[in-house]
């Protein structure tokens, strides 16, 4: 005796609702990525406001961070332009890239914006990060 085995599974009962399902899923999902990247612009341009200020330039610059990574996140059409950017000006997007990591490098970045600070307001002989940096902060080498 054969017998027939059928690939196509057998319609559930509940099978005319789980395209609504699917369709109102989808909705959900649209709405909330809209919201997120409302709230991501609003973040930035608070962001863009307070790096202006004077005393609250650190808050501006950790909320224009935040917004990004919301953005950026949640928007294929500005992770393809920042990606263009950072191809076009990759000097001062990388950063940036560095910055918006899950674990971030903080501290690297800053020495290396720091560095880059200094060579381009001071003169060469009133340059001090690079001798301080060879100087207290040599690395052990294990004899």
């Amino acid at each position: 005796m054969s017998q027939v085995v059928s690939l196509r599974p057998e319609p559930l009962p509940g099978a005319p609702l789980a395209g609504l399902f699917a369709s109102v899923q989808k909705a959900a999902q649209d709405g909330f990525r809209l919201l997120y990247l409302t709230l991501g612009w609003v973040l930035i341009c608070g962001g863009v406001v307070l790096a202006i200020l004077p005393f609250l330039h650190t808050l501006g610059v950790l909320l224009l961070a935040i917004g990004l990574i919301v953005v950026l996140r949640n928007s294929y059409k500005a992770k393809r332009q920042f990606i263009q950017m950072h191809r076009r000006h990759p000097r001062f997007v990388h950063p940036v890239r560095r910055l918006i990591r899950r674990e971030p490098e903080i501290f690297p970045v800053l020495w290396q914006q720091m560095l880059r600070l200094e060579r381009t307001v001071l003169p060469s002989r009133w340059r001090r990060a690079g001798v301080w940096r060879r100087r207290y902060f040599k690395r052990r080498t294990s004899a």
